[in-house]
């Protein structure tokens, strides 16, 4: 066969896939010979429930066999747990691998995709994945804005990615917010509400959206196992919809998305609510602990009603996020830079330990009297 040199000399990705900024997860490690207090990713200092630790292990006896892929046990187990039906759910690795299955089931090339301004970074990777357009609307004060949404909202918006509690804000807008924002929309835009912050929110005018999914054709709720149940690990994520809609990611889903020592530890995890109070409860002391130890040194911290506080950092050389981010390193302590996000002068810790807690606002201290 005759070369072509008119055709390119390797395979070339499709156009726009070069364009995708590569998401980068928090560090995980700090400077050698120090304690490692890892804050950068949002993981629950508690830890996986031991009923679930169980379960993975048992699981470990039948490695040779296929999970079942329809995940009917997880499904089943997270229908009781929130009063569903286990045929509008689905489970995913991850709920990320939920997000960019909504994205490719209904963003096509040219069709636009709309996020908050500090949306969690996958959004646009999904929608640009898809072949799609990310469309961003602006916050008023870190904030989530309903009507700057719905103004953003053109003709070939096709999803609205909604983060309730914010990643990485950590604030959070009223489910009658919420409401408005899923009555503003043409019923041909599918909203998705991610919720994988919602089991530490305290605020008796939230709600996860359970309640607009039961009630319309256009909005999916997506959940996560990575956080207040400590499996991050194991990558479980689950999502409930109408049923046109898991039909849809159903068809296009891999047939084994879910591995079979997760499907257990998932089932045995949301079945542990014990322990995943006990997560919740360390949370509502720790955060407004922490909040006011921050705050007492000079420091803004945006409300929080999540397992983890952003923080903003005076504009002084020497003082600035950078800076800090460097000496907790030196203390062993890692949090999250939010360069990616447009926020080059704050970082994101995520609620630990108390002796994680303790060190992190003793380092800060000493790094802002240096």
């Amino acid at each position: 066969m005759t070369q072509d040199t008119s055709r390119p000399q390797r395979p070339t990705p499709r156009a726009g896939v070069l364009d995708i900024a590569a998401y980068v997860p928090g560090k995980s490690k700090a400077a050698a010979g120090v304690k490692l207090h890892k804050l950068s990713s949002n993981e629950t200092p508690i830890g996986a429930s031991p009923k679930a630790i169980e379960a993975f292990q048992a699981a470990a006896a039948t490695l040779e066999f296929y999970p079942d892929g329809a995940a009917s046990g997880l499904r089943e187990a997270i229908g009781k747990a929130y009063g569903l039906d286990p045929a509008r759910i689905v489970c995913g690795n991850g709920s990320d691998d939920l997000l960019h299955l909504l994205a490719e089931a209904y963003v096509g090339e040219g069709d636009e995709g709309l996020y908050p301004q500090y949306g969690f970074l996958v959004y646009p990777i999904a929608i640009r994945t898809a072949g799609g357009v990310p469309v961003v609307a602006p916050e008023k004060n870190r904030v989530v804005d309903v009507d700057a949404l719905l103004a953003a909202v053109t003709e070939k918006t096709k999803i609205v990615f909604l983060a309730n509690p914010g990643n990485p804000t950590g604030s959070y807008i009223p489910f009658d917010e919420v409401k408005r924002l899923q009555a503003g929309l043409p019923k041909s835009v599918l909203l998705v509400l991610d919720s994988a912050y919602a089991e530490y929110v305290r605020r008796n005018d939230y709600e996860a959206g359970l309640e607009l999914v039961s009630t319309s054709d256009n909005v999916v709720m997506c959940r996560t196992f990575s956080k207040i149940h400590g499996l991050a690990a194991l990558r479980i994520g689950w999502m409930v919809g109408p049923e046109h809609v898991v039909d849809a990611i159903n068809r296009i889903r891999g047939p084994f998305n879910v591995n079979a020592p997760a499907l257990a530890a998932g089932v045995a995890a949301i079945e542990d609510k014990e322990h995943a109070g006990l997560a919740a409860d360390h949370n509502e002391l720790w955060l407004p602990k922490v909040t006011k130890a921050l705050e007492a040194l000079g420091l803004t911290v945006v409300p929080s009603v999540t397992n983890f506080i952003l923080i903003d950092f005076p504009d002084v050389d020497g003082k600035r996020a950078p800076d800090a981010d460097a000496f907790l390193q030196s203390r062993g302590i890692v949090v999250r830079r939010m360069e990616a996000y447009g926020l080059p002068n704050s970082l994101r810790m995520t609620i630990g330990s108390a002796e994680a807690n303790e060190a992190t606002i003793a380092a800060l201290t000493d790094f802002l009297k240096g």
